[in-house]
């Protein structure tokens, strides 16, 4: 019963962000990491893409030569 858990870091560090921080720059900070995922997922569907052969574009337009 001496010493802080893990845990109880972890509330001090939640408790010192919202009051230091405060609510605007958490949720931007949260926000930026949001996007940084949605980064990385795009980035992971891209490669998927990039394998694709790409079809060929046809010049002849409406059937006339």
């Amino acid at each position: 019963m001496g010493a802080f858990q893990p845990i109880h870091w972890i509330i001090v560090a939640v408790v010192v962000m919202l009051l230091f921080g405060g609510r605007g720059k958490l949720s931007a900070i949260m926000g930026d990491a949001a996007k940084g995922v949605r980064a990385f997922k795009d980035g992971l569907k891209g490669e998927d893409e990039a394998e694709k052969p790409a079809k060929p574009i046809s010049t002849v337009e409406g059937g006339k030569e």
